[in-house]
C-alpha cells in the first residue's frame, strides 16, 4: 500500500513539473505577441488624446517616471512627444481620485502651453447609465476636452457648467464629471511645469 501511494505521488510529482514546463514554454513563446498587441492598443490610444502629425518621435519609447500630487497618487508615466528634438507635447496617465464610485484612470494629452488636446478614461466603476457616460463607447462627452485652453489654476471656465464652467454634467451624476474635469485640469496645469525638468525624470524601468 505505502509502496503504491508512494508511486502516485511521484507520477503526480512528475505530471505537475511537466505541466510547469509547459506552461512556462508557452508563455514564453506567447509573451512577444502578447506585448506587440498591447503596443499596439496603447499606441491606437495615443492616437485619441494626441494628433500623431504633431511629433515625429517614438513617444511609446519616450516614457518617465513621475510621483506628482496633481497626476494622482503613486507613480504615473509620461509620454514625451518631440518635434525634431524639441518637446512639444505629452501623454500623461492621470487618476480622478473623486469619482463617484472610486478612483477614475485617464490618459491626457497637453501641449506645454495649457492646451488640453484630448482625454479618453481607461478604467474606473462609475454607475452604469450615470457615471459611465465618461466612456467614448457610450457618450461623445470625453471628446468636448480636445483643444481647450487652460488659462491658469484660476480657471472658472474649465469646470462643469452646475459649477459656472463650459462642460456639461450628466443629468441626475454630476460627480463623476467635475471628478474628471478637475483631473484634467490639473494635469493639464503640471504639464506647463515640466519642460525644464524634462532631463531630470527617471525613464519608465530604470532602476532606482
Amino acid at each position: 500500500m505505502l509502496k503504491t501511494m508512494q508511486k502516485h505521488g511521484v507520477t503526480l510529482a512528475i505530471f505537475a513539473a511537466l505541466a510547469t514546463g509547459l506552461t512556462a514554454v508557452v508563455n514564453e513563446l506567447t509573451k512577444p505577441t502578447i506585448d506587440r498587441q498591447a503596443a499596439i492598443q496603447q499606441k491606437l490610444l495615443f492616437d485619441q488624446v494626441l494628433p500623431s502629425e504633431m511629433y515625429d518621435n517614438d513617444i511609446q519609447g519616450s516614457c518617465l517616471v513621475v510621483n506628482e500630487p496633481r497626476l494622482g497618487a503613486g507613480e504615473h508615466r509620461i509620454y514625451i512627444a518631440r518635434k525634431g528634438e524639441q518637446p512639444v507635447a505629452m501623454v500623461m496617465e492621470a487618476t480622478a481620485p473623486d469619482g463617484y464610485s472610486g478612483a477614475i484612470q485617464l490618459l491626457v494629452g497637453t501641449d506645454f502651453s495649457g492646451k488640453v488636446l484630448g482625454t479618453r478614461v481607461t478604467q474606473h466603476h462609475e454607475t452604469p447609465g450615470l457615471g459611465d457616460k465618461i466612456e467614448l463607447r457610450l457618450s461623445s462627452w470625453i471628446t468636448h476636452f480636445a483643444d481647450v485652453m487652460i488659462h491658469g489654476e484660476d480657471d472658472a471656465s474649465f469646470a462643469v457648467k452646475k459649477d459656472g464652467g463650459q462642460f456639461d454634467q450628466f443629468t441626475g451624476a454630476t460627480i463623476t464629471p467635475r471628478a474628471v474635469v478637475n483631473a484634467v485640469k490639473r494635469a493639464g496645469l503640471y504639464a506647463e511645469t515640466l519642460p525644464p525638468r524634462l532631463s531630470q525624470l527617471p525613464s519608465c524601468g530604470a532602476q532606482p
